[in-house]
């Protein structure tokens, strides 16, 4: 039997603004997103292949109180694609959310972050995974961000 070809799969992300100019600043100047259609109250964007959708809203964006349980992000599969990223947020004084860091250090979980937050609260977290079968793997471990593990009753 023969298989069939798979088509890659982009990931869509819709997400809550409350101007596009502040948008494009942020996501285009900025992070080097690649602007697509626009209109007034929408802005598609093109980060590293995939699609973000700015949603222009009238309601109140108001910044989190943790970057748990809601931010987005890429994980790079190459290190050096992770600093040049980071060194684009340094040269284009896009400021962090929480600075680069590694997580779980020396375990097979390690990996490099660090966190964004847009002007309109959104956060953006952006990671590197020593071992890169700690992206889907590694269900051993049971560490996840920096939550501490509730034990069930």
């Amino acid at each position: 039997m023969a298989q069939l070809a798979i088509a890659p799969v982009l990931f869509h992300l819709a997400f809550p603004v409350s101007n596009i100019p502040e948008t494009k600043a942020f996501y285009v100047e900025g992070l080097g997103c690649e602007p697509g259609r626009e209109n007034p109250h929408c802005l598609i964007m093109k980060l590293y292949g995939h699609q973000l959708v700015a949603h222009v809203t009238s309601e109140p964006l108001t910044p989190p109180s943790s970057i748990y349980p809601r931010h987005f992000g890429l994980i790079f599969l190459a290190e050096a694609d992770w600093q040049n990223l980071r060194d684009r947020v340094v040269a284009k004084e896009l400021g962090f959310y929480q600075p680069p860091r590694t997580r779980f250090v020396n375990t097979p979980l390690e990996h490099k972050t660090f966190f964004l937050a847009d002007p309109f609260h959104n956060l953006i977290e952006i990671k590197f995974y020593r071992h890169a079968e700690a992206i889907f793997g590694n269900r051993d471990q049971h560490a996840v961000g920096d939550t501490p593990l509730m034990s069930t009753p």
